[in-house]
C-alpha cells in the first residue's frame, strides 16, 4: 500500500545531503523496530526539503519496505481544516463508495471519514456529524493503527509551515499514543516562514522531542559538485563558483535554477557565466522566471499565473481564469515544464518561490483580482465552499456580500467535519465585514468553546449584547453560560440567564406557546445547572427552586430540568421520595437518548438516596454513548463519578479501578491536567487500602486555580484529604480538613447527610481522641440532617456518629443500632466499621467472647469491601482480644491495578485487545502491557484461565459491557 512520490524530471541534482538521508535511513530502521520517532526537517526556503524528501521516498530510498503516505501542504489550504490530513490520506480513496467498505476502516477508524471528506456532498453522505473533535482524532489514529498492522508506517509531510492547526494537533494525538508502534513522521517546514499554526507546530516539538535535520546552505565543494552534475565533462572557474556561492548564497534551488538558465543560454562554468551571474544579482528566483518568459509569448504567463493560483486543475478551468484557449494551456502547460517552472506530474509550480515571483510580478491589486475570478470560478462550477474560501482569504480587507456568504458556508462545512480553528478562521473574515451581527459572533463563540474558552466567553457576552430578539437573547445566554462554566465564570452565566429568563417571562405572559415553554424550560435548566456549580451562586438557585413547579420530563429539555431539580432536592434536605420521584422521571424516556445533563445529575441523587442500581444505570448509559462518540472528556467524568459512589458503597477494588483507568485516560490528554475528580476518588481508595504515601501522591496532582471555590469536587477533594491524614495518623490535621468540609457546605447551604459525610468523620476521631463534647456536637449536626433524609445509610450514619461519640454502654447500644442500620444500606465499609466500633465497645464492657464475634466479622466484611486497612485494624484487635486469625495478606487479585483489573475484566468477558483498547481510549500496545501484567499476577499464560483467576481471586472485578453493546 505504499505511496511513492511521482518524481518530476529532470529532477535537481542532490547534492551534500548525504548524511541526512542516513539519518532518515536509521530512524526508520528504528521505526521498523516499533521505536516511533519524530523528525522536523528545516531550512530557508530552496535549501532542498522537497528534493531530500523525494529521495527519502524513492524505491530504493531509506524508507523501503515502509508504508509510506507523502503529501505536502499548501499556502492556499492552510485554513482548511484537516487540509494535511488530506494530503497524507486523499490517495487511499476512503471516501468513496468502494473505499468505505475498506478493512482500513474497521472499528472506531470509521470516525476519521468526516476529516477525509473533501466536499459537502461526501460529508452528508457519511451520515451525522462527529461528536466534537476528539471523535475525528480518534478515528485517524485508528485508521494508522490499522494501516501499520500491515507493516512499518512513515508519514511523510512536506510545506509544514502551510499545515493547518487540527492537522498538526491530530499528529500531536498520534504520537503521545504511538509507544511501541512502527511509526515515523517526517515533517518539513521552511524556517523563515511565517506559521500557519505556531501554536500547533510548536506543542508538537515541545511533547516530542523531534531529532531535527537542518538543512543549511551548500558550500563552496558542494556547489561545485553540483556544477560538475549540471556541466559534466567542465571544470568550473574558481571565480565562477565563487560568484555563484555569493549570488545564489549557497541555496541549491537558487544555484540549480541559475545553473540551467545559463546552459540554456548557451553559456559555460567560465568567465561569461560569472558575468552573467554578477548581473542577475539577487534576485536569482524571480529574475529566472522572468527570463524564461522574456520570449514566450503572453498567453504563456497567463497560463502560469492560472497555475500559481488554482494549481493542478482541469484544462478548462485553468483556461476560464485567465481567458485563453483549452488549447493555449495544455501547449503552454508544456513550455512552461520545459523551462523548469512547472513540475511534470502535476499542473503546480515547480516550487512557491516560482509561484510567488510570478504573482509578485502581478501585483498586490492584480493578484487579489485573480484570486476573487478564481473564488468566483470555483463556486460556479459547484467547488466547496472551503475549497473557495481558500481563495478569498488569500485577499485581504473584508468582502462584499457574496464572500461573506461563502465564508459562511465555509465555516459550516468546518464544523461538519470536526475542525473548530477552520471555523473560527472563515468567521473571522466574516466579522470583518459584519463586526457587529450576532450570529456571525455566537458562532464564533461557539467554535472557540474548546480551543480558546475565554474568548469564547467574550464573543458570546458581544452576541448576547447586540441581540434584540428576546427568544433569540434567550439561546445566546444558554450557550453564554454554558460557555463561563469552562473558564470558572459561573457567577457570570447565572447573571446572564436570570436576566434573560426575566425579560423572556416579560415577552411571553401567562400562556406561551409550546416552542416558548421548551426555550424557557432549557434556558432555567441551564440556570440550575450553572448556578449550582459554585458555592457563589447555589444558595440563590437553591432559593429559586423552591418556587418551580417540576415538569412532567416529556421534553429534552424538561428531563434536563427535573434531573437538576432532583438532586437539588437531594442536597437541600427536602424528602427523599420526591427527589427520586423527579430523577426516575428525568430518565423515563424510552427510545429517547438523554443527555449528559440529564443523567448525571439524576445519578447523583439516586446514589445518595441509595437507589444503587438505578444510578448505576445512569452512569452506564453515560459511558456507553461517550465510548460510541469517542466523548473522552464525559467518560473520565461518568468513570470518576461512578469511582467516588463506588467508594461510599464499600467497593474498594472497584472505585479503584475506575479511578486509574480514568488517570490513565488523562494522562494522555493535553487539558488532563484540570481535572480534579479521578485524583480524588484515587487517592480515597488507597487511603481505604492502607498506602497512605501514594495517596498523597494523588492528592498533590490536584492543581485546579481557586478550587475551594467550587460545590461539588471540592467537598469530595476534602473528604478524601481529611481521610489520608487520618489514615496517616495525623488525626489533628484530619479533624481540620473535615471542620473546613462542614464550614464550606454550610456557606454553599448544602445539607444532605450522605453527601461529603464530613460530621461522621469527625465524630469517630474525636471520640476516639476522648473529646466527647465535640464529638457529639458533630454527631448531633448529622443527625439532624439525617431525620430529614430517611434512608438506611443516613440513619446508620448518624447511629455510627452518636455510638463513636458517646462513651460507656449508651454508646454501645448506639452501636449495636448502628450496625443493624447498616447492614440493611449499602454502605458495606461503614458497615465494617460500626462492627470494629462494636467489637471494641464490647470489649471495653468486658464481653470478651461478643467482641470476638464482631471483630471477626468486622475483617471479613472489611475484605470483601476492599477496605484493607481497616481489615487489618479489625484483626489486630481480634488478636488482642484472643482470638486467632492468619495476617492479612494480599491475594493475587488485590495485586491486581485498577486499569488491571478493567482489563481483566473486559477480556474475561470476551473482549479483544482492540476492542478495549478503543473502550478506554487507550492504546492497543498499553492493553497488551496490562495484559501481560495481569498473567503474570494471576499465574496464568492465556485468556481462556483469566475467568477462572478472577473468580478464585476473590470477588469478582466490574464488567463493563464490551463496546457496541
Amino acid at each position: 500500500m505504499s505511496e511513492r512520490a511521482r518524481t518530476d524530471t529532470p529532477a535537481p541534482p542532490l547534492v551534500g545531503r548525504t548524511r541526512h538521508l542516513d539519518a532518515l535511513a536509521r530512524y526508520a530502521a528504528a521505526a521498523r523496530a516499533g521505536q516511533p520517532r519524530l523528525v522536523l526537517v528545516d531550512g530557508p526556503a530552496g535549501a532542498g526539503k522537497t528534493a531530500l524528501l523525494r529521495a527519502a521516498v524513492a524505491e530504493d530510498g531509506p524508507f523501503a519496505g515502509m508504508t509510506v503516505l507523502h503529501g505536502g501542504c499548501r499556502a492556499v489550504d492552510a485554513a482548511t481544516g484537516y487540509s494535511g490530513v488530506r494530503a497524507l490520506f486523499t490517495r487511499l480513496g476512503l471516501t468513496s463508495r468502494k473505499g468505505r467498505a475498506s478493512h482500513l476502516l474497521d472499528g472506531a477508524a470509521r470516525r476519521a471519514l468526516p476529516a477525509l471528506a473533501a466536499d459537502p456532498e461526501t460529508l452528508e453522505s457519511l451520515g451525522a456529524a462527529p461528536e466534537g473533535t476528539f471523535s475525528v482524532l480518534q478515528g485517524l489514529y485508528w485508521l494508522t493503527v490499522n494501516l501499520m498492522s500491515e507493516g512499518p508506517l512513515v508519514l511523510v509531510l512536506d510545506d509544514a509551515h502551510w499545515c493547518d492547526e487540527r492537522s498538526l494537533r491530530w499528529l500531536d494525538f498520534l504520537l503521545r499514543r504511538a509507544d511501541g508502534l512502527p511509526l515515523l513522521v517526517v515533517a518539513a517546514h521552511r524556517t523563515e516562514a511565517g506559521l500557519a499554526a505556531p501554536d500547533a507546530l510548536a506543542d508538537l516539538a515541545a511533547h516530542h522531542l523531534p531529532a531535527t535535520l537542518r538543512l543549511g546552505p551548500l558550500d563552496t565543494a558542494e556547489i561545485t559538485e553540483l556544477v560538475g552534475r549540471v556541466f559534466p565533462g567542465h571544470q568550473p572557474e574558481p571565480a565562477f563558483v565563487g560568484r555563484l556561492v555569493s549570488v545564489t548564497g549557497g541555496s541549491p534551488l537558487e544555484a540549480v535554477r541559475l545553473l540551467r538558465d545559463l546552459r540554456a543560454a548557451g553559456l559555460g562554468p567560465d568567465d561569461a557565466g560569472t558575468r552573467q551571474i554578477a548581473e542577475v544579482g539577487g534576485r536569482v528566483v524571480a529574475a529566472s522566471v522572468q527570463a524564461a518568459l522574456a520570449n514566450q509569448p503572453g498567453w504563456v504567463r497567463e497560463v502560469l499565473l492560472a497555475v500559481a493560483v488554482l494549481g493542478d486543475e482541469d484544462t478548462a478551468y485553468l483556461a476560464a481564469l485567465v481567458g485563453v484557449s483549452a488549447l493555449h494551456v495544455e501547449e503552454g502547460v508544456e513550455i512552461l515544464r520545459q523551462a523548469g517552472l512547472v513540475q511534470r506530474a502535476r499542473r503546480e509550480p515547480v516550487h512557491d518561490l516560482v509561484r510567488a515571483a510570478v504573482l509578485d510580478a502581478l501585483g498586490p491589486t492584480g493578484t487579489a483580482e485573480l484570486r476573487m475570478r478564481a473564488a468566483r470560478l470555483l463556486s460556479d462550477i459547484g467547488r466547496s465552499p472551503e475549497e473557495t474560501a481558500a481563495q478569498l482569504l488569500a485577499v485581504p480587507g473584508p468582502g462584499d456580500a457574496w464572500t461573506t456568504s461563502v465564508l459562511r458556508a465555509a465555516a459550516t462545512q468546518a464544523e461538519q467535519r470536526g475542525a473548530p480553528e477552520a471555523t473560527a478562521r472563515y468567521l473571522e473574515r466574516v466579522r470583518e465585514a459584519e463586526p457587529d451581527d450576532p450570529d456571525v459572533l455566537t458562532r464564533l463563540g461557539k467554535a472557540l468553546a474548546e480551543t480558546d474558552p475565554r474568548r469564547s466567553v467574550d464573543l458570546l457576552h458581544a452576541a448576547h449584547a447586540r441581540t434584540t430578539d428576546v427568544r433569540a437573547r434567550t439561546a445566546t445566554a444558554v450557550q453564554l453560560a454554558l460557555t463561563c462554566l469552562s473558564v470558572q465564570r459561573s457567577a457570570d452565566g447565572t447573571r446572564v440567564l436570570t436576566e434573560a429568563l426575566d425579560d423572556l417571562d416579560a415577552e411571553l405572559g401567562a400562556a406561551p406557546e409550546p416552542v416558548d415553554r421548551e426555550l424557557r424550560t432549557l434556558a432555567e435548566s441551564a440556570l440550575l445547572i450553572v448556578g449550582a456549580d459554585e458555592k457563589s451562586t447555589l444558595p440563590d438557585v437553591l432559593r429559586r427552586t423552591a418556587g418551580l413547579v417540576p415538569p412532567p420530563g416529556d421534553t429534552p429539555a424538561q428531563r434536563q430540568q427535573l434531573a437538576m431539580l432532583s438532586v437539588l432536592a437531594a442536597v437541600d434536605g427536602q424528602p427523599v421520595a420526591e427527589s427520586v420521584r423527579r430523577a426516575r422521571s428525568a430518565l423515563r424516556a424510552p427510545g429517547v437518548p438523554l443527555g449528559v445533563w440529564s443523567l448525571l445529575p439524576a445519578s447523583l441523587a439516586l446514589s445518595l438516596a441509595d437507589e444503587n442500581r438505578a444510578a448505576s444505570d445512569a452512569l452506564e448509559t453515560v459511558l456507553r454513548g461517550s465510548r460510541d462518540t469517542a466523548a473522552v472528556w464525559t467518560y473520565v467524568l461518568a468513570l470518576s463519578t461512578r469511582a467516588l459512589y463506588r467508594l461510599e458503597n464499600g467497593e474498594v477494588a472497584d472505585a479503584l479501578a475506575d479511578a486509574q483507568t480514568s488517570l490513565e485516560i488523562l494522562g494522555q490528554e493535553r487539558w488532563g491536567d484540570s481535572t480534579t475528580m479521578p485524583h480524588t476518588a484515587y487517592a480515597a481508595a488507597l487511603a481505604e487500602r492502607g498506602e497512605t504515601a501514594r495517596a498523597e501522591e494523588a492528592l498533590a496532582a490536584v492543581k485546579r486555580p481557586r478550587f475551594d471555590r467550587f460545590a461539588w469536587e471540592y467537598h469530595w477533594y476534602l473528604m478524601a484529604r481529611g481521610r489520608v491524614r487520618a489514615a496517616r495518623g495525623d488525626l489533628e490535621g484530619a479533624l481540620e480538613e473535615f471542620r473546613t468540609c462542614g464550614d464550606s457546605l454550610a456557606s454553599a447551604g448544602l445539607g444532605n447527610p450522605v453527601f461529603a459525610p464530613w460530621w461522621l468523620e469527625a465524630a469517630c476521631l474525636l471520640g476516639r481522641l476522648g473529646r466527647t463534647t465535640e464529638a457529639l456536637e458533630a454527631a448531633g449536626h448529622g443527625a439532624r440532617l439525617a431525620e430529614r433524609w430517611d434512608t438506611p445509610r443516613a440513619r446508620g450514619y448518624a447511629a455510627l456518629a452518636v455510638g463513636a461519640a458517646t462513651p460507656g454502654p449508651a454508646g454501645t447500644e448506639r452501636l449495636r443500632g448502628a450496625v443493624t442500620l447498616l447492614e440493611s444500606s449499602p454502605a458495606r465499609a461503614h458497615h465494617a466499621r460500626a462492627l470494629l466500633l462494636l467489637g471494641r465497645a464490647v470489649l471495653a464492657d468486658g464481653e470478651v467472647r461478643e467482641a470476638r464475634d464482631h471483630l471477626r466479622e468486622a475483617v471479613g466484611l472489611a475484605r470483601r469491601s476492599g477496605c484493607v486497612a481497616l481489615a487489618r485494624q479489625a484483626r489486630e484487635d481480634l488478636v488482642a482480644a484472643g482470638g486467632r486469625m492468619r495476617e492479612i495478606t494480599a491475594s493475587p487479585l488485590d495485586m491486581l491495578t485498577g486499569t488491571e483489573r478493567t482489563v481483566a475484566g473486559l477480556v474475561a468477558s470476551g473482549a479483544g485487545n482492540r476492542e478495549v483498547a478503543e473502550s478506554l481510549f487507550v492504546t492497543v500496545r498499553t492493553i497488551e502491557l496490562h495484559l501481560t501484567s495481569v498473567y503474570r499476577k494471576l499465574g496464568v499464560n492465556r485468556r481462556a484461565d483469566l475467568t477462572e483467576a478472577l473468580r478464585a481471586g476473590g470477588p469478582p472485578p466490574p464488567v463493563p459491557p464490551r463496546p457496541g453493546i
